[in-house]
């Protein structure tokens, strides 16, 4: 694991049920969040959907983004899927524990 990735801030909401964002068309996110070339996420793409939601997740600086962003019920159906660093996921789940159920369900 990178020192950067141990050290991060990364942002959390105070439930999952704030988390209200789209669940269809297409999503550009800001560029404090997705930096690289212009790329625009089709929801109705599943590999779209994991990829956007490891950016929103690994990069995000407040919860604001998040609520914006993510969907709660999104999130719990990918949350297996994603690739994140292992802080990262470790204090979603654990402010979050049924993400863990739904990982080990999904296993």
């Amino acid at each position: 694991m990178s020192r950067y990735a141990e050290a991060k801030r990364y942002a959390l909401p105070t439930s999952l049920a704030e988390l209200s964002g789209p669940t269809v068309g297409t999503v550009i996110l800001p560029r404090h969040i997705d930096w690289g070339p212009h790329y625009e996420y089709d929801l109705s793409d599943a590999a779209d959907v994991v990829l956007m939601y490891e950016r929103v997740i690994r990069e995000s600086q407040t919860a604001a983004d998040l609520h914006t962003y993510l969907n709660a019920s999104v999130l719990r159906r990918v949350w297996p899927d994603l690739f994140l660093p292992l802080r990262a996921r470790d204090l979603w789940q654990t402010s979050f524990p049924q993400l863990s159920a739904a990982r080990a369900a999904a296993a």
